[in-house]
């Protein structure tokens, strides 16, 4: 298959204007990282204070502990800072690395994901080829989501790999297995500062409960709805306007479902090298000219939900297609 249509920046806008719009600044990203981590140890402290918050700081960490892969997602394009070494070394060690992330190799995989954006080849397509789906199906996988059940078959598959158990041997078995220790290994070591922070602090119980317990629950099923809310039922996968979606977030979801812009995927693919942070700023652009009328764009991901789950019920009695 043809790699996905692209538009050219200049074909929408003058050079002077996408200059402004699509700027770099160096200290941004960096900030941005630094404000995940600020939420989730507030998050964290506010539980450890009263236990009565833990429902809150499940959600707060979680959309966090989803932010920091979506800042490592930036990292991978280049876009989190100007320099290469310090954009990759925050979006790998403060960024991915704790979450089980591997910038190098998912730079691979997402680039990938980009060039063949829902063509056959894109490998991201499993995500979004299945629906629309029932009502019913999507809530059995929220509830694996919420239950720990998705986040412990992805670990429990990525350490079987990292360690070799259960690989069939043959041609990139052992490629399969080197790249699932090089994101391991950097997991562990990030993971064991953290757990030592808290154990220094007083609170090595707080480890479980509001670090691994949000990644296992809430940003699990949050990363579903996310992955949803970008390629599922999009309209047209030849359309480098409507192959990804863009869903308007109030702030609400902004703070628990869809931290740093991430809504904002249409754009992103679009001009995927533009640093999350002004994806906001080129859809006001894009709006002002007209242009939002052309792409994929949904007010709230209870819409886009509804889209994604419009396959009717099987009736009782009669198997699942």
């Amino acid at each position: 298959m043809p790699a996905a249509a692209r538009i050219r920046p200049l074909d929408l806008f003058t050079r002077e204007d996408w200059e402004r719009l699509s700027a770099r600044n160096a200290w941004m990203g960096p900030l941005l990282v630094v404000h995940a981590w600020v939420i989730i140890a507030a998050a964290m402290a506010l539980s450890i204070w009263s236990l009565w918050f833990l429902p809150v700081s499940i959600m707060l960490i979680g959309a966090r502990q989803l932010g920091l892969t979506i800042l490592m997602h930036d990292a991978a394009h280049g876009a989190l800072h100007p320099n290469a070494k310090v954009n990759d070394f925050i979006g790998h060690w403060l960024a991915g690395a704790p979450m089980g992330g591997h910038l190098k190799a998912y730079r691979q995989y997402h680039l990938t994901h980009h060039k063949f954006a829902q063509q056959e080849e894109d490998p991201d397509l499993i995500l979004s080829k299945p629906f629309p789906v029932t009502r019913t199906s999507l809530r059995r996988k929220i509830i694996r989501d919420l239950t720990g059940q998705t986040f412990y078959k992805q670990r429990a598959n990525q350490f079987a790999n990292a360690f070799g158990i259960g690989i069939k041997k043959g041609p990139g078995a052992e490629n399969r297995s080197q790249s699932a220790r090089e994101a391991v290994i950097p997991m562990i070591l990030t993971n064991l500062v953290i757990f030592s922070v808290l154990t220094l602090l007083g609170y090595w119980w707080a480890y479980f409960i509001l670090w691994l317990l949000p990644m296992a629950t809430w940003m699990m099923m949050i990363t579903r709805l996310r992955n949803i809310g970008e390629h599922a039922v999009v309209p047209d996968n030849n359309d480098p306007m409507r192959h990804a979606r863009t869903t308007l977030a109030n702030p609400l979801e902004g703070l628990l479902l869809a931290p740093y812009w991430v809504n904002y995927h249409c754009e992103h693919h679009m001009f995927m090298h533009v640093p999350c942070y002004r994806l906001g700023l080129i859809h006001r652009a894009l709006a002002a000219k007209g242009m939002t009328q052309q792409m994929e764009v949904q007010h709230g991901y209870l819409k886009v939900l509804a889209m994604a789950t419009s396959k009717p019920e099987t009736p009782k009695g009669l198997a699942p297609a």
